[in-house]
């Protein structure tokens, strides 16, 4: 049922009732409209004019309408600058609030990625990186409403996908990676700067009207850092100062030695310091369930929109017209019929 209330209905183009006196102005300023009728010349027609003592007003009658075409015409005159004026009808107020998160995701494609350390379901040994892309995948079908950024590293860090609510986009991006694209080592400190550099350019170009989104950066690497301009944990400093939660995932097995060892400590230390949380992932499962403990960090609510469904009712006081107009017109009709009936029957009985 449509609650009809002055509340609820909108008018948009409302100057149009500014017109509403005009034909109230146009009697009473304009001439009165005159018709020219024949008529029988008598010679001696001023001395019955003076003899009756009637004024004439030269060679022309003046037309007067009567009072039910002036109120026919008045409320006409009302309908139509109602209909012109677009009134609305508002729906009740709607919110829609719209929660997500801007998350980057960093992977590591120095050489240590291609060590096959990882167990897959069909317990067959694959790389790093395969293992990080079948997870990855699954990851990116749950994000709804997260727009995903993409950054690649190994001797230096770049870019593979700007921040982008298209997830298909994003994900054949990643399945095209490839270890040491990026290089063989591992500038572990270069891509938590290039990352931090990616929000302070995202933050700048939003809107002034839209709340910033939640910044999360999850990095997956063995933390074996080699020789990054910005240490790591400067740079998980600047993060944390920055509003950057920073989620670090080791990739591997920790008995694997030399260079392709995990570096724990470093990892720990830059999810400490920027406020993120850490997370050894062994085999397949245990980086799902990295993802898992990821995915149930509260979404920042970033835009809210009030609005109000609208559908336009001007049609209405035109049919209205009309059918003023018709019920006039057929009741005059029908008391000319009726009348020219009796006058017809009474002539005849004469």
């Amino acid at each position: 049922m449509i609650n009809l209330s002055w509340s609820s209905i909108e008018f948009i183009h409302p100057m149009w009732l500014w017109l509403l006196p005009l034909p109230l102005l146009i009697t009473r300023i304009a001439p009165s409209y005159r018709t020219q009728q024949s008529a029988i010349k008598v010679p001696f027609f001023h001395i019955i004019t003076e003899a009756l003592e009637i004024s004439v007003s030269g060679d022309a009658s003046r037309l007067t309408p009567a009072k039910w075409q002036r109120i026919l015409l008045y409320l006409s005159w009302v309908m139509i600058l109602v209909a012109l004026t677009k009134p609305t009808l508002l729906g009740p107020p709607q919110t829609r609030e719209q929660f997500g998160r801007d998350v980057m995701v960093v992977v590591d494609l120095s050489g240590s990625m291609a060590e096959k350390d990882f167990t897959s379901i069909d317990g067959i040994k694959i790389s790093r990186l395969d293992a990080v892309k079948k997870v990855l995948n699954d990851f990116a079908k749950t994000r709804k409403g997260d727009r995903l950024g993409l950054i690649l590293f190994g001797d230096a860090a770049f870019v593979q996908t700007p921040f982008t609510p298209d997830h298909d986009v994003w994900l054949d991006l990643l399945n095209q990676t490839r270890v040491e694209m990026a290089g063989k080592s591992t500038h572990l400190g270069d891509a938590i700067g290039l990352t931090i550099k990616r929000f302070e350019e995202n933050n700048n170009s939003q809107s002034l009207s839209t709340t910033s989104r939640e910044k999360v950066a999850i990095i997956l690497t063995d933390g074996n850092d080699t020789d990054s301009y910005v240490p790591p944990m400067d740079a998980a400093k600047v993060a944390k100062v920055k509003g950057v939660r920073i989620h670090m995932i080791a990739i591997g097995d920790p008995q694997t030695v030399g260079e392709q060892a995990l570096d724990m400590d470093t990892i720990n230390t830059i999810a400490d310091a920027s406020g993120g949380q850490a997370f050894q992932a062994l085999n397949q499962d245990e980086l799902i369930n990295a993802y898992a403990e990821i995915s149930k960090l509260e979404p920042q609510l970033y835009q809210s929109t009030t609005y109000r469904t609208k559908q336009s009712i001007h049609q209405y006081p035109v049919m209205v017209m009309l059918l003023i107009h018709l019920f006039f017109f057929g009741f005059m009709s029908c008391k000319y019929a009726w009348k020219k009936a009796f006058h017809s029957k009474g002539e005849h009985h004469v």
